[in-house]
């Protein structure tokens, strides 16, 4: 395959199925350092998410068709490369922008500005476009996209003075450099007892920021409650340490909710079993609406009452996900209402991770979400929960309880985590939050090889419309059955 060297505006087809976009420069002393970078555009020319715009901080995408692949330095050239697999592409993708930005510098201080596209199986060289730059700290090399059902390359070489954010927000990404710190807008659950349908939570409203001296906001209003039905069967719902401190409404809802709990694991045969609890939440860009309509909150004042029944000890170890994983403070009983508050989050997408400031106005404890980003990255969350596991051994077995909306992709990462895991002593619950693709979770209890079978998983339209009795009884009807085969098997 010859080379074809290209000037501004050319094009030509592409007749491989996979691209490798090789950006190459080389810099002298006080050179900027430049990073490479693809937006998936629609008919429209924008991109349908944040998500569809791959670069350092976000070097997959979620289809896996585009991957930012990373920089090498070779005898004084240095080349940065996005490789896009076309055969891969959805179809509603009709470009895929090659771009760059310079960082501590402008492009016209860089010298052999070159994009090179490969042929990705063969690694060979099928077009070259030499660039030439002055003050732009942005760039765009080129572009892919589709044409009558075939995939051509333009050459662009035109630049932008405004950086990535200037390049990225002409695509359609929303882009913040130092965003202001919101108040977390937490919508608490309404009152109801867990044997009613409740109603969904009201959307939160917008709060200024928090005041310096860091006080924590009073509740939202409480919606009017539903009529009461009648409490369930007395059963051996035990005393959590904190639940005293809690407001009178939510220790009410904590109450009823133990009880269902309890109710749940008689009818599976573990009545008095105890457990360490442990929490998981998916953070990636796609729950944002449940997080802004507050389902997320309700499903963890929810799963609150699964740890005080099962671990007396008042507290709930919990993490959050999406691009990366990260450890939250402890979920203590008697400081749910402002845990809520401080900790239900959703991930940000960051262009400006690099600096590594901490975002202003972040209160003791909060993760920056700009370090969790958008994507899913399950296996993150699943391997530090295996580690913390392991180094901090518990008399009791531990019960993950792993919230998603699903956009799986990581299948053979994931299913390799909780294979490994097997021998531990953890189950490992997954509940899908809507219709979505779950891949291996999905499937996991007919994969075979396993001493034990310690996944769970199933996935509810709507949550907030499930009963307490039937979201408690589905949440806990394979636990017991893994105790009793863990320990048969020498894992307890």
């Amino acid at each position: 395959m010859t080379s074809t060297s290209m000037s501004k505006g050319a094009n030509l087809p592409v007749a491989v199925g996979a691209v490798r976009a090789v950006l190459g420069w080389t810099g002298g002393d006080g050179a900027p350092d430049a990073d490479a970078s693809a937006l998936l555009l629609g008919a429209d020319g924008r991109v349908r998410d944040d998500g569809d715009f791959v670069f350092y901080n976000q070097p997959r995408h979620a289809s896996g068709a585009v991957r930012h692949l990373g920089k090498r330095r070779d005898a004084g050239v240095t080349t940065d490369t996005v490789e896009v697999e076309l055969r891969s592409l959805e179809p509603e993708i009709e470009r895929v922008v090659l771009g760059a930005s310079a960082d501590g510098g402008t492009f016209g201080q860089l010298s052999g500005l070159t994009l090179r596209l490969l042929d990705a199986g063969t690694q060979r060289e099928f077009a070259r476009f030499e660039m030439e730059a002055t003050t732009e700290t942005a760039f765009l090399g080129g572009e892919l996209y589709r044409r009558a059902g075939q995939w051509k390359f333009r050459a662009i070489g035109q630049g932008y003075a405004s950086g990535l954010a200037g390049l990225a927000t002409d695509f359609g990404i929303s882009v913040d450099e130092e965003p202001a710190l919101p108040t977390p807008a937490t919508v608490l659950p309404p009152v109801a007892p867990p044997t009613t349908v409740r109603t969904p939570p009201v959307p939160a409203t917008p709060h200024a920021p928090p005041p310096p001296a860091r006080r924590i906001p009073p509740p939202p209003p409480v919606p009017p409650t539903s009529p009461a039905s009648p409490t369930p069967p007395a059963s051996a719902s035990r005393p959590s340490r904190g639940e005293e401190r809690l407001p009178v409404d939510m220790r009410k809802r904590l109450s009823l909710r133990k009880e269902q709990v309890a109710v749940s694991l008689r009818k599976h045969g573990a009545e008095g079993v105890t457990a360490r609890v442990l929490l998981i939440l998916d953070a990636s860009g796609s729950m944002s609406f449940l997080y802004a309509k507050g389902v997320v909150a309700d499903v963890v004042e929810r799963m609150a009452a699964v740890a005080a029944q099962l671990d007396d000890d008042g507290a709930m170890q919990a993490w959050t996900f999406a691009s990366q994983a990260a450890r939250l403070p402890d979920l203590t009983l008697g400081e749910l209402p402002e845990w809520l508050k401080l900790h239900v989050r959703v991930g940000e997408l960051s262009l400006f991770r690099r600096s590594r400031k901490p975002r202003k106005g972040l209160l003791p404890g909060q993760v920056d979400m700009r370090t969790v980003g958008i994507q899913n990255e399950e296996q993150k969350a699943i391997a530090e929960v295996r580690t913390y596991v392991r180094e901090h051994p518990a008399a009791d077995p531990t019960l993950v309880l792993f919230f998603s909306d699903g956009g799986v992709y990581r299948n053979n990462e994931i299913e390799r985590e909780l294979r490994e895991a097997v021998e531990e002593p953890i189950f490992w619950q997954f509940v899908g939050l809507g219709r979505s693709n779950y891949g291996v979770l999905e499937r996991f209890d007919t994969l075979p090889g396993r001493r034990v079978d310690n996944v769970g998983f199933f996935s509810v339209d709507d949550i907030g419309a499930l009963p307490d009795p039937e979201l408690y009884d589905r949440l806990l009807s394979e636990f017991p059955a893994w105790i009793t085969a863990a320990r048969r098997q020498g894992i307890l």
